[in-house]
């Protein structure tokens, strides 16, 4: 069928101009866009491309594969005044081919022409770089040489200005000492040179120098005492200069600091909550002064006290200083901005492994890393993430395993956020289940690519074509059907296909050009966290940047600490952790949440602060959340009625786990009853737990932690029930019958028989006396009974005779006649129905 030009580009989804540049280039003509392209030109192009990539008509792979790349850089080079520069825009365009082993043997000119191009690109990337690291040294030569000529120009502008400065106060210091020290000396005070401001009193010095000696004496003490200068003269001469008496005027010594003319105002930075010595040196005052200030707003507060962002607002405006409220934000913006940022270098992938339960995941990494951790897991069911890295012959894969149960939907969602790959492992014999399409569902919400690795093709019932439909059916399309996901048909038992999932996995990431930086602090994310006895706190953390190393000091969430040990998964020690990289902690004040953020700061006080915000934060919302909840839940029992409450107490082995099994508890939540986690946490089960389940009446729950001998005894004692469980979904099943048995019972009525009534007879001790055959089940003595007429109900009773002939009988059977007398009732009528039942009580369920 004919086509134009740009509806084949439409088709094909090519730009029009590509696909002109290849038609031309196959010996097509085509003038245009709207140029007519037959079936003939089609196959002409198709064979074109085949033989440019590599592929004969009629080979079944493709024997050489072109990646072409292109980036682009900005390079500043001077220009022609000094200090100037210009910015000029670099394309750098790579080109990488990969060959099959048979083809590059049989095309080895082809290969050296290849190892040419790449030696002639790096040589020409060499000069370019060359180029500009010489540039910039240039500029930044000349800018530190103009930066110096300016620093010496205004130091030699200051020095002129304080010589300047001192000669006029040495002129100004001797007009006013000379005439005072010319003036005649008095004997006695006049009342023209009585001082108007007190005299300072002299000094035990002074007085000795002023002491008479020798003749006339007395009148020079006369004159030392009474004589003295006045104030404003001493105050001249104090402002002259003059120091010491004796000293010459011409080398006195100025102080390096002045007063400011004017008051001087800060911009003060307030957090939300702000100590008051803190408050009082930002904004450069006496810790007293805010301690008055906040007295005389009505609040009374201690130097150590910590006071809210509002109080401190008010505080700082009073004071006359601009206030700057801090947010959250704020705060974790200022944090992440002293990060310094080093040279992008290729980084491993992080590949994250999802799938339904059952379908082989954990096992296809044990073949990958030769380890068994499936045989090591409760019912060979992963109840955590799990992080491992793996050296291959093709480069380093970081992996990640995730649950899944159904339940630990939480901790799939984390692992899509942290991956750059997703594996997406089916069992061919099973195919596509509920979790297969969550696990698609959280890696297309992240914006992950996947790679599909079909499993258990070994076995006789697979069939990796049913596979392929189903998921093409959920927006998954196999390349060599169109689409761009790969598919790969391994077996985790046999190891078959294995290599092609690696190969698939490392194209996946060479296309991605995973790069991040090696130098600078580490930052990345936490990936488990649990309690361990004798380690204390213990997190396993992925590195998404930067180096971390032991003894570094990390932020983690709402938890800081310093390293005190630096491990791998396999627990031995090392020294470092660079970007993909995941490793164990040690040294953290408490467990952290899994897919908390951790970070590496400089300083300890800096960590501690940021920490101690963040608990702060949480308590706030938890608090919140709490009241809410008993305010809806008064409310709710007001309308409703009281509804029975199920408390559970929950500790797990790791932080994931507890979350998990948190949110599965709740989702068990009826109308009619309601499942309290009172807490959740992780470690083993301690007397303070069995307390807090005591004082809330909670049932204990343990996930692969046992309770300490201590915790046991007050345990039997006080009555408290502890359950231990390592499956996830038989913790749920109990807790399920548990709630069951919160639920009560109620009563039911079952029909156990009924009488049709044939006649009625007249007795002087019953009155009406219905003859009746028993239609079905059977009438018994003392069961309550209805009266049914035209099968409406016209009267609820009980039996007041039953009798078969003259004998009074327990019980008659289907089929039999009897007489029946209705107790209280005479109207009874041919044709009516006598309905016998029992009250029946019977256990509730969910």
């Amino acid at each position: 069928m004919s086509q134009t030009v740009k509806q084949l580009a439409e088709q094909v989804r090519t730009p029009v101009d590509r696909l002109l540049e290849q038609l031309k280039d196959a010996g097509v003509s085509a003038s245009g866009p709207d140029a007519i392209v037959s079936d003939e030109d089609k196959l002409r192009l198709l064979t074109h491309l085949r033989k440019s990539h590599g592929k004969e008509a009629g080979e079944a792979q493709p024997a050489r594969i072109t990646l072409k790349r292109r980036s682009q850089e900005e390079l500043k080079v001077p220009a022609g005044a000094p200090g100037k520069s210009a910015t000029v825009n670099v394309e750098y365009r790579k080109k990488r081919t990969y060959v099959q082993r048979g083809a590059m043997e049989e095309q080895p000119a082809a290969a050296k022409a290849v190892e040419s191009q790449a030696e002639l690109l790096a040589a020409r990337l060499r000069a370019e770089e060359e180029a500009r690291r010489k540039a910039e040294e240039e500029a930044r030569r000349a800018s530190e040489e103009e930066a110096a000529a300016r620093r010496r120009a205004e130091e030699e502008a200051r020095r002129a200005a304080a010589e300047a400065e001192s000669l006029r106060q040495q002129e100004q210091a001797a007009a006013v000492v000379e005439p005072v020290v010319a003036a005649p000396a008095v004997t006695k005070p006049t009342a023209e040179a009585k001082p108007r401001v007190r005299p300072a009193e002299p000094s035990r010095r002074e007085l000795a120098e002023e002491k008479p000696r020798g003749p006339g004496a007395k009148a020079t003490q006369n004159r030392g005492r009474g004589g003295r200068l006045a104030g404003a003269e001493m105050e001249a001469v104090r402002r002259g200069g003059g120091g010491r008496r004796g000293k010459p005027q011409g080398k006195q010594q100025r102080h390096g600091f002045e007063m400011p003319t004017a008051p001087v105002v800060h911009e003060v930075t307030i957090p939300e909550t702000i100590t008051v010595a803190d408050l009082a040196a930002k904004m450069a005052v006496k810790a007293v002064d805010v301690v008055k200030v906040l007295f005389g707003m009505g609040v009374m507060a201690t130097i150590n006290q910590a006071i809210d962002q509002d109080t401190a607002t008010l505080v700082v405006e009073e004071m006359g200083h601009i206030a700057k409220p801090l947010t959250e934000s704020d705060l974790e913006a200022e944090l992440l901005a002293g990060i310094p940022e080093g040279a992008l270098k290729p980084r491993p992938p992080i590949i994250t492994v999802m799938g339904h339960v059952d379908h082989g995941k954990t096992s296809l990494l044990d073949y990958i890393r030769r380890a068994k951790v499936a045989a090591g897991e409760a019912g060979g069911i992963t109840q955590h993430i799990g992080a491992y890295h793996v050296e291959t012959p093709k480069g380093v894969i970081t992996f990640l395993d995730t649950p899944g149960h159904e339940a630990f939907t939480a901790m799939r969602a984390r692992g899509a956020k942290l991956t750059d790959i997703v594996i997406l492992v089916v069992a061919a014999d099973d195919g596509v289940m509920p979790t297969t399409r969550e696990a698609i569902t959280h890696a297309k919400a992240a914006g992950v690519p996947l790679v599909v690795a079909v499993n258990k093709i070994d076995k006789p019932q697979a069939d990796p074509d049913r596979v392929r439909n189903e998921l093409v059916q959920l927006s998954v399309i196999p390349e060599d059907w169109g689409g761009d996901t790969q598919f790969v048909n391994v077996s985790a038992k046999t190891g078959q296909g294995i290599d092609d999932l690696l190969d698939a996995i490392l194209i996946q990431a060479e296309v991605m050009e995973l790069k991040a930086s090696e130098e600078g602090p580490a930052r990345g994310t936490v990936v488990e966290s649990t309690l361990d006895k004798g380690r204390g706190p213990v997190a396993t953390v992925l590195v998404r940047g930067g180096t971390l190393r032991k003894g570094d000091i990390v932020l983690a969430g709402t938890e800081y600490g310093r390293v005190r040990a630096l491990l791998d998964e396999n627990g031995k020690p090392i020294e470092s952790a660079g970007p993909s990289i995941p490793a164990v902690i040690l040294g953290l004040s408490g467990t952290p949440n899994a897919g908390d953020d951790f970070l590496v700061m400089d300083e300890e006080r800096k960590a501690r602060e940021m920490a101690m915000h963040r608990q702060a934060k949480a308590r706030e919302g938890k608090l919140a959340t709490q009241q809410a909840t008993k305010l809806e839940n008064l409310f709710d029992q007001m309308k409703e009625g009281e509804t029975a409450t199920l408390n559970v107490l929950v500790k797990a082995d790791v932080q994931g786990s507890a979350e998990a099994i948190r949110d599965a508890l709740v989702k068990l939540s009826t109308d009619e009853v309601k499942v309290n986690v009172v807490a959740s946490a992780v470690g083993g089960i301690t007397e303070s737990d069995i307390n807090l389940a005591v004082a809330s009446n909670a049932v204990v729950i343990g996930f692969n932690v046992r309770a300490d001998g201590g915790a046991r005894r007050l345990a039997e004692a006080q009555g408290v029930q502890v359950r231990y469980y390592s499956i996830i979904y038989e913790m749920l099943d109990d807790v399920r019958q548990a709630m069951t048995g919160l639920l009560g019972t109620e009563m039911h009525e079952r029909i156990i028989g009924t009488a049709e009534v044939r006649d009625v007879f007249r007795s002087p001790k019953f009155g009406a006396v219905a003859g009746c055959r028993v239609v079905e089940g059977v009438v018994k003595r003392g069961n309550p009974i209805r009266v049914l007429r035209d099968n409406v109900v016209i009267y609820t009773g009980e039996l007041e005779s039953l009798r078969r002939f003259k004998d009074d009988v327990q019980e008659v059977r289907e089929g039999f006649e009897c007489g029946i007398a209705v107790k209280n009732y005479n109207d009874v009528r041919p044709g009516d129905q006598i309905e016998c039942y029992e009250r029946v009580e019977v256990a509730r369920t969910l």
